[in-house]
């Protein structure tokens, strides 16, 4: 049982980190841990080769000038003096300086090396041997870079350094590289690790937020860790996004239960009245044209119900928002005017239009032709007989591109309602003996959240005042 709890535990561990392996964060980890060691190594290189050239250049130019020096002692002082001076430069102790002289067959005349470097030089006369090979003046295994030329006489003269510093150094600066390197590494791979382990733990949090909503509980919300980073940003869109589906599932189980409600009644009605025509006999045809009459009533409110219900669905679905064009205002509330001024001529109510600009804002003409008609008929059919109704359309102003009111003298609203009576189907009980269906503030609420407008409920001291306002970016 322990083997299999101890394999159990490694299966779960490999897991684990084959999962935290395949991450984006890893791998993104890794891809800054490749490029931040890649430059590492480009800015030690530079440094080797600026540091390790330069000590090349000054000791290549140092030979230079002694060659110089000696083929003038030389020309001056001949083979002789050329000898006293190699033997005297090759006696100096503690000396990195390498001379040699022999002559054409290899007899060594003065230097302080055993015997001539097989190694063959370059084009330009420079060679690179190792120094212990030939008895150099420390014995250490490190090389040497010399030059060779041929004097008068075939005589053959070497003059080098032995580069057992640059050895060193370059030793130094490939092992602190590789350490460089290395703890590189290491840092970068245990850094992608903690930041792949703390993704993964945001991740999974939002994975079994998902998986919470998948199996019904729609109130569950993604956590946020306050550090107002992107995962934060993410999760506060997507707990919008959450609340809105809440807010949608709601109002659908509302609008359900509402139909239910709302439209037994009339059916109930409809079937009654059918039934007692079957039921009471006569040939009087005027009878059977009143239940007739009723029920075509009956069914145009219920179809005028269903006909509110898709449009408001048509506008919260946003589908709208793509046939958007350029809509003058003034000839909708015009249009609607004339359309309400009869119905309230006949009630002997007073409806004043004043359109103080002609804005144009980006919508849909059709709905908000009928946002501003449910306004106006609501205005109407709540205003009492001799009241006045006031439609008003306003130009740009700081913060808005155009406002629609409507305003009427009728009851009102009570503040703490005014939320309220925007929800399906919520008519006030003072509002239950006029005709309608609790629909019209609805749609209009719904056609300015698809124009991204703010609606706005106040008092008129009497009555109430309904305003649509439109935002700034509404006119693109």
């Amino acid at each position: 049982m322990k083997h299999e709890g101890a394999a159990g535990g490694l299966h779960g561990f490999l897991a684990a980190g084959l999962r935290l392996v395949r991450t984006t964060a890893f791998r993104l980890a890794l891809l800054y841990l490749a490029m931040f060691v890649l430059s590492v190594g480009l800015i030690l290189g530079v440094v080797y080769r600026t540091t390790a050239g330069f000590l090349e250049q000054e000791i290549g130019e140092t030979i230079a000038l002694e060659v110089a020096g000696l083929q003038d002692h030389y020309r001056i002082h001949g083979l002789p003096g050329l000898v006293d001076v190699v033997r005297a430069r090759s006696a100096v102790p503690n000396n990195n300086s390498i001379y040699l002289l022999a002559t054409s067959a290899g007899v060594i005349l003065a230097g302080n090396l055993s015997g001539w470097p097989a190694a063959v030089p370059n084009a330009s006369g420079w060679t690179h041997f190792k120094v212990a090979d030939y008895g150099g003046v420390t014995n250490r295994p490190s090389t040497a870079q010399a030059v060779t030329f041929t004097l008068p006489g075939q005589f053959r003269l070497l003059v080098g350094r032995d580069m057992s510093e640059i050895d060193q150094l370059r030793t130094r600066m490939f092992r602190s590289l590789g350490w460089i390197l290395g703890s590189t590494a290491l840092l970068g791979l245990g850094g992608g690790l903690l930041m792949s382990r703390g993704a993964m733990r945001r991740i999974e949090a939002i994975n079994r937020t998902t998986r919470q909503i998948m199996s019904g509980d729609l109130s569950d919300r993604v956590p946020r860790f306050g550090g107002g980073d992107e995962m934060d940003r993410l999760a506060g869109n997507l707990n919008a996004m959450l609340d809105r589906i809440e807010r949608l599932m709601t109002g659908m189980r509302q609008v359900t239960d509402s139909v239910a409600h709302d439209l037994r009644t009339p059916l109930t009605r409809l079937r009654s009245r059918i039934e007692l025509a079957l039921l009471h006999e006569t040939e009087d045809p005027e009878v059977y044209r009143t239940v007739l009459q009723d029920t075509i009533a009956e069914a145009d409110r219920l179809l005028a119900t269903f006909s509110a219900l898709l449009s408001i669905a048509e506008a919260e679905s946003g589908a709208k928002r793509q046939d958007f064009v350029p809509v003058e205002l003034a000839e909708v509330v015009e249009l609607a005017a004339d359309l309400y001024e009869p119905v309230a001529d006949e009630r002997d109510q007073r409806l004043s239009v004043d359109v103080r600009g002609k804005p144009t804002v980006r919508g849909n003409g059709q709905l908000l032709a009928q946002a501003v008609s449910n306004l106006l008929d609501n205005a109407i059919k709540y205003t009492p007989e001799g009241g006045a109704i006031s439609l008003v359309l306003e130009g740009p102003a700081p913060g808005r591109a155009a406002c629609i009111s409507v305003a009427d003298s009728g009851p009102g609203i009570p503040a703490d309602m005014r939320d309220k009576v925007l929800q399906r189907f919520v008519r006030l009980d003072t509002a239950r003996a006029s005709p309608g269906n609790g629909l019209g503030l609805s749609l209009v609420d719904a056609v300015a959240t698809l124009h991204g407008a703010r609606l706005e409920l106040d008092d008129n001291a009497p009555g109430l005042r309904v305003s649509l306002i439109f935002p700034p970016e509404a006119r693109r």
